[in-house]
């Protein structure tokens, strides 16, 4: 059995590494209060929402797969919750009743009595899986779950969960365990096999007159250790294949279990989040998705979902299209949102490349190969050299592993050392990017820098800057205009220090 609700065609790998350089990525979005939501206290959810999410999918056929099957979680929630709560009812028996199969370190006998038990306590499990399926398989939507419905309704049907549990009742041995063996050279036993107790399939009556052959008995003392021992050694030699194959059995069912519970996990998770921003009125939705090659962006009511997470209201959206600019550099006054933009760009891209919806009223964007970004610094103790040669150190690792069609998210880069060399090695390192293919986000106050692009490469670029009002007032919205040469750090001073304390103090 296949659950297949995170791929069309297999199981999540849980042993794949994340992208490089992941943990600055989480830093610098603010991932941590997204997952935090999404796992409401759960750290088994959290684990699963972290892998999902930086994985950087880059397919879009399984990005719509995905999104079919969370729009089916969001309208059917009380569903995918009961589908939910039969692995983790399954995995709260295992350890109650301390269940588990080791090949290595168990005798057959021992392997065998605890894979009968497994499967056992999971019978009833798989019958309310298929009561699921077969209630719900005309009502979910979705590619995904129509073919988990169908999965489970062929391969769990009525006549095999009888089967299995005839099988469960033989394996308990009520009145002992039969075994075929032949006589190898030196009359040692060879070749023993578990046999079917006679007349297992007969009723009373057919016991009763059916004629017994021959048999000889041989009784232990009850303080015959040793040929007790021998005995069990007889026994497990004839239950040997029979417990390997049991085991087997019993461990593709709990592996069918855990993976059902992980692919799940996923979208309650998504489920969590959607319920949250919802209940605060905040906008979601589906993105549409296309090829890395087209450079393509644009949005409405874009919002930086962990912000919108932390103050609950009053966080500003914004309208952006940037189709087919490869390089997005944005300008602005000081506290104008810039920055809050720039992560609301990235989470965006996590969220509509692991196939969840996006926090706006609208996105359409092209998919990328990988997201890095290269946010600035506070100076620090630890550090071994300056600010700026630890900027342009972070930036040849992120180089080493930027791909064609990544995107790099810049946060006031190269502004630690003077305008001129900041402006040059900003020129130089953005070029570079855009010749190989990348796209650039750019948040920056280097002005001969932003010039420069306006002048000379103004037709492939997108320029945005914070809207201020002429009070200076800022509306934490992104228009598209030129760059300006002034950041209006005089408004910050006013209102830092007040009007009336600038006259006392010149007073």
């Amino acid at each position: 059995m296949k659950v297949f609700l995170l791929y069309p065609d297999r199981d999540f790998d849980l042993s794949k590494p994340l992208p490089p350089l992941i943990e600055a990525l989480e830093r610098d979005l603010g991932l941590d209060i997204l997952l935090n939501t999404m796992a409401q206290g759960d750290r088994f959810l959290y684990q699963v929402a972290r892998q999902v999410l930086l994985s950087i999918q880059d397919d879009s056929a399984v990005i719509a797969y995905r999104q079919g099957i969370l729009e089916d979680c969001l309208q059917h929630a009380g569903v995918v919750q009961q589908l939910y709560r039969i692995p983790l009812e399954f995995l709260e028996r295992k350890r109650k009743y301390l269940l588990w199969i080791s090949l290595r370190h168990s005798s057959p006998g021992s392997l065998l009595s605890s894979a009968r038990q497994l499967i056992e306590s999971s019978l009833d499990l798989l019958r309310q899986l298929r009561q699921i399926a077969d209630q719900n398989c005309k009502t979910f939507a979705s590619e995904g779950f129509r073919r988990f419905f169908r999965m489970i309704q062929q391969e769990l049907n009525d006549a095999y969960l009888e089967v299995v549990k005839g099988h469960i009742q033989m394996l308990r041995f009520p009145h002992g365990v039969l075994l075929r063996v032949r006589l190898g050279k030196g009359n040692e036993g060879v070749d023993y096999e578990l046999c079917k107790p006679n007349g297992a399939n007969k009723n009373w009556l057919q016991r009763l007159f059916t004629s017994r052959s021959h048999s000889y008995s041989y009784t232990l003392h009850p303080r015959d250790e040793a040929g007790a021992r021998i005995l069990s050694e007889l026994r497990d030699r004839g239950l040997a294949l029979t417990a390997n194959a049991v085991a087997q059995a019993a461990e593709h069912i709990e592996s069918f279990l855990h993976i059902l519970q992980w692919e799940l996990a996923f979208y309650m998770g998504c489920m969590n989040l959607s319920n949250q921003l919802t209940a605060w009125g905040f906008p979601v939705a589906f993105p549409q998705v296309a090829p890395t090659s087209e450079h393509g962006f644009s949005c409405r009511g874009l919002y930086d979902v962990s912000l919108a997470l932390t103050m609950g209201n009053g966080v500003v959206g914004n309208d952006v299209s940037a189709e087919g600019k490869p390089l997005v550099l944005i300008t602005g006054p000081n506290k104008g949102g810039k920055t809050t933009f720039l992560r609301s760009v990235g989470q965006a891209y996590l969220m509509m490349q692991s196939g969840m919806f996006v926090p706006a009223e609208s996105l359409s964007a092209s998919l990328c190969s990988g997201l890095f970004t290269h946010f600035k610094r506070e100076e620090d103790g630890t550090m071994e050299s300056g600010k700026f040669d630890e900027e342009l150190s972070r930036m040849s690792t992120i180089v080493d592993h930027l791909t064609p069609h990544a995107i790099l998210l810049l946060n006031e880069s190269f502004a630690a050392t003077n305008e001129r060399e900041g402006s040059q090695i900003a020129w130089q390192i953005v070029d570079a990017l855009l010749e190989k293919g990348l796209r650039v986000f750019y948040v920056t106050h280097l002005y001969e820098f932003a010039r420069r692009c306006y002048e000379e490469e103004g037709e492939k670029i997108l320029f945005l800057r914070a809207e201020r009002l002429p009070d200076g007032t800022r509306t934490f919205r992104l228009k598209e205009a030129h760059p300006m040469e002034t950041s209006h750090g005089m408004d910050l001073y006013r209102r830092i220090f007040g009007v009336e304390r600038q006259k006392s103090m010149a007073g």
